[in-house]
């Protein structure tokens, strides 16, 4: 996977309201699905995507006890999705076996997807965190925590605030995912992300990938919406 288009959070809740989203667009996407679309649709919906030539992000965040996590991701592995996701506070033995699921499910002369672990969602507060996680230390460093486990996993980045991605990419390498997700264009709303960037700052900062979902999604003039965070993505 070569694509570092802006990834289109496809948060709807059927088949139905995507391929009308997608009708107006003439080009690949990377888009992702996430829950909501996924126990709704099932895995159909990715291998349909798929088809239609778009690369996808399966953001399902697993996180439970190791084995069960393996034997998920060997699933997960035969839909064809590009990229998928962990929690990284499941820990270490957890990641490793997520990465062994992928290998064991990917179909003959295929890459595995890529895998990336969740650090803390871009609606968490420092505060959050500390009173209702418990995790007494700063946001900043529990996320940098999160994405040196992950990489010791061998996963392939995190995800994380545009906040974090400059750090993440001093302390872990360039080649290691700051994937960054509470993108808006400076005239839209944070909704319910806390952490939020333009698509500009984000590049700025170091991300090396951003998901922006209802900038885009709930625009009147979507595929003008979509090329405008493109253009400040790319810098041009």
């Amino acid at each position: 996977m070569n694509n570092h288009n802006p990834i289109i959070a496809l948060d709807f809740a059927t088949k139905a309201e995507v391929l009308h989203f997608l009708e107006p667009f003439n080009e690949k996407l990377f888009v992702k699905v996430g829950m909501e679309l996924y126990f709704q649709e099932g895995p159909s919906i990715v291998t349909d995507l798929k088809e239609r030539g778009h690369d996808v992000f399966l953001d399902l965040k697993l996180h439970d006890i190791p084995n069960t996590v393996k034997s998920a991701m060997k699933g997960l592995a035969s839909l064809g999705a590009d990229v998928v996701n962990v929690h990284a506070a499941g820990g270490l033995r957890m990641m490793e076996s997520a990465i062994e699921g992928l290998e064991a499910g990917t179909p003959a002369g295929r890459t595995r997807p890529l895998i990336i672990g969740v650090t803390q969602l871009t609606s968490t507060s420092e505060q959050q965190m500390q009173e209702e996680q418990n995790i007494q230390t700063s946001l900043h460093d529990s996320v940098l925590h999160y994405a040196a486990i992950s990489k010791q996993a061998g996963l392939d980045g995190v995800v994380c605030s545009v906040l974090e991605a400059a750090s993440i990419k001093n302390e872990c390498g360039h080649e290691f995912l700051r994937v960054t997700p509470g993108i808006r264009l400076n005239e839209g709303q944070g909704h319910d992300q806390i952490r939020i960037a333009t698509p500009e700052v984000a590049r700025l900062e170091g991300s090396s990938l951003i998901v922006v979902g209802r900038a885009i999604t709930q625009s009147n003039h979507a595929v003008e919406t979509y090329h405008l965070v493109k253009q400040q993505w790319e810098g041009y």
